[in-house]
């Protein structure tokens, strides 16, 4: 027979007591934990989702429920919850099965890719940071800086108007400049034109713009163009590119009166017993990087000669004002140079 014994009924309650303390203690508890996260997530999915209907919205691209899911690196539960709570706050809505930004939406997600496209240029002209990191690094810090600090960042940075990219950064009142261009396959052979922007989505296509050491703002000739592939030349070398890599790239086309000059090169290219003079820098070359090449001398008008060949490749030593100075290929291909 059972007989109440209050030593256990007192310890019962005190191991009762301890759950409920660990978890409901005020902010520390398990639940509060577990409940601020899932706000945490709720803002950064919320920001993500408005990020991606901008991007669909602004190059003419229809999305549904189906594709966020597929794109966003969340739960499905967690992203159909958002997009009701997101309705319900008028910035998103349904016609038929496409979504859409409201007004609401829209200034959101602009304010979102501002803090975006504003680190990657922090990032390229401030920091040691290779390009391969830039846009994960800026997909973290968009969901972490405030308005204001957004804002003092962008005066920290002379308020640029484009990301190393050449996308438009939009204003604090969400203005945005236009990229001037065509997709590189729409010029046709023959074309002159500058590269004003490379798209660094998707991710596998841009690595290949990558390793190809294609930069913004260079001069570049159209050779071929056809459905397998796209040949241009561009400061002294000739670049071949699936037409669907091609299109990553932005050219503004340039009047014929503009001529390539042949003798026009990357220093990289530079061969032994070859000399040349330096004619500037390609604007790939940012932030300390830059600083430092101008502070050893390479400058505009210098006369500059391969002191020492690397029998392993790499880096080479180049002669500029009488000191030997060591580069790797990737630093050298940012010189521009005209061969004597």
């Amino acid at each position: 027979m059972n007989t109440y014994n209050p030593i256990n009924a007192l310890v019962l309650f005190f191991i009762i007591a301890g759950i409920i303390f660990v978890l409901f203690r005020p902010t520390k508890g398990w639940f509060w934990i577990i409940k601020n996260n899932f706000k945490g997530n709720e803002k950064v999915i919320t920001e993500d989702i408005l990020k991606q209907l901008y991007h669909f919205e602004d190059s003419g691209n229809k999305v549904n429920t189906k594709t966020l899911l597929q794109v966003l690196k969340f739960s499905n539960h967690q992203i159909i919850e958002v997009i009701k709570n997101m309705t319900i706050n008028n910035l998103i809505y349904f016609e038929s099965d496409v979504l859409k930004l409201t007004d609401a939406g829209r200034d959101y997600a602009l304010r979102i890719v501002r803090i975006h496209r504003l680190w990657e240029r922090y990032l390229a002209d401030k920091t040691g940071f290779s390009k391969e990191e830039w846009h994960d690094r800026a997909e973290m810090m968009e969901h972490k800086l405030s308005h204001d600090e957004t804002n003092t960042l962008a005066a920290r940075l002379g308020n640029p108007k484009f990301d190393p990219h050449g996308d438009p950064i939009p204003t604090k009142t969400g203005k945005i400049a236009p990229v001037n261009g065509v997709e590189l396959p729409l010029l046709p052979v023959n074309s002159l034109g500058r590269i004003t922007h490379i798209e660094d989505e998707p991710e596998i296509i841009y690595k290949q713009i990558l390793a190809e050491n294609i930069h913004i703002g260079s001069l570049i000739k159209v050779v071929e163009n056809n459905a397998t592939r796209i040949v241009f030349q561009s400061e002294g070398e000739e670049f071949r590119l699936a037409p669907i890599v091609a299109a990553n790239l932005t050219v503004a086309p340039i009047e014929k009166e503009v001529v390539m000059e042949d003798n026009i090169a990357r220093l990289s290219s530079l061969k032994e017993n070859e000399s040349a003079k330096i004619i500037g820098m390609s604007r790939e070359s940012r932030g300390e990087s830059r600083r430092r090449l101008l502070d050893l001398g390479f400058v505009k008008g210098a006369n500059i000669k391969i002191d020492l060949m690397n029998p392993l490749g790499e880096p080479h030593a180049y002669l500029i004002k009488g000191t030997s100075i060591a580069l790797r290929k990737d630093q050298a291909a940012k010189i521009l140079i005209k061969k004597d």
